[in-house]
């Protein structure tokens, strides 16, 4: 659920971006960092998918699934690591531009 909950804050930050427009100051570095947590937490969710499903008690399979949880965590670190940036960035919609409602 954690997942679920840190991917629907990554699409929210970025539609905020998307909003301020291309005259912020940082769009291009939290566009990249926004699409990169989104693109990492897929490949994440798919990992533990693919984990959760292999038997665990076959012995055939312990290594690669040891192998893939290893790499599952290494991305979670990473992600976080990323929505650390992400935060530092400052995303949050300021009010500074206008919105685009009826004139």
């Amino acid at each position: 659920m954690l997942d679920v909950a840190l991917f629907m804050a990554n699409a929210t930050q970025l539609k905020a971006v998307l909003e301020q427009g291309p005259g912020f100051t940082y769009y291009i570095t939290l566009i990249t960092l926004i699409s990169l947590s989104l693109a990492l937490q897929l490949i994440i969710g798919v990992l533990l998918i693919i984990i959760a499903r292999r038997n665990i008690n076959d012995t055939e399979k312990q290594e690669r699934l040891d192998l893939l949880n290893n790499v599952a965590t290494g991305l979670v670190f990473l992600t976080v690591l990323i929505n650390i940036f992400i935060t530092a960035f400052g995303v949050q919609k300021s009010g500074l531009y206008p919105s685009r409602g009826p004139r």
